[in-house]
């Protein structure tokens, strides 16, 4: 297996050591010839209107739109957004997953946050027990979820911070910011 990370902008580096790991190959991604041969794709965190822009300068939208046809893709926190339909204003997005997304929902970097989220299906998927401690910073919230997209996760006010439809996957959180690799290994299974 081998698995791509959008290497535009953001922290990127951080997923390429965790899949490393997890003794995955992997490779950073900047142009359309970098998806050949990849069985999913990671978007990481960063800055989703930059990470956009960056993806039409390369000419990478319709290649990733493409792939994610076919291919598991990943997106956390600007990934996430990235990867939706919606949210609320002109930018750049992927249109893969039919979910809305609230940009910087929990407000300024002084406002991030780390809490613990039950998530039954990476519970199951994993064989653990143990809830996820998430890390969220300048975090959106996915508002909504339509067709065939399900939520995953929500924090105890009932804001959503993580989808799924199909093989896509979105957080609003950074597990390549935790020692825990249960959300990358999730991921995996997705991809396989």
């Amino acid at each position: 297996m081998k698995i791509g990370v959008l290497a535009l902008q953001g922290d990127f580096s951080e997923h390429i050591a965790m899949l490393k790991r997890l003794k995955v190959e992997t490779s950073e991604v900047r142009l359309p010839e970098h998806l050949k041969g990849l069985d999913g794709l990671i978007i990481p965190g960063g800055e989703s209107t930059t990470i956009g822009k960056l993806a039409v300068a390369y000419n990478l939208m319709e290649p990733l739109k493409l792939f994610g046809q076919r291919h598991a893709i990943w997106g956390t926190c600007a990934g996430a957004i990235f990867l939706s339909k919606d949210v609320s204003r002109e930018q750049p997005l992927l249109g893969l997953m039919d979910i809305k997304v609230q940009r910087n929902a929990f407000g300024r970097q002084i406002d991030s946050f780390e809490t613990d989220l039950d998530i039954p299906e990476l519970k199951q998927a994993t064989g653990t027990k143990e809830d996820y401690h998430a890390v969220f910073i300048r975090a959106p919230i996915i508002e909504t979820v339509h067709g065939d997209a399900k939520i995953l996760a929500s924090v105890a006010d009932g804001r959503i911070v993580a989808a799924q439809q199909g093989h896509l996957l979105a957080t609003s959180f950074h597990p390549e910011l935790t020692n825990d690799t249960r959300f990358h290994e999730y991921f995996l299974s997705l991809a396989d």
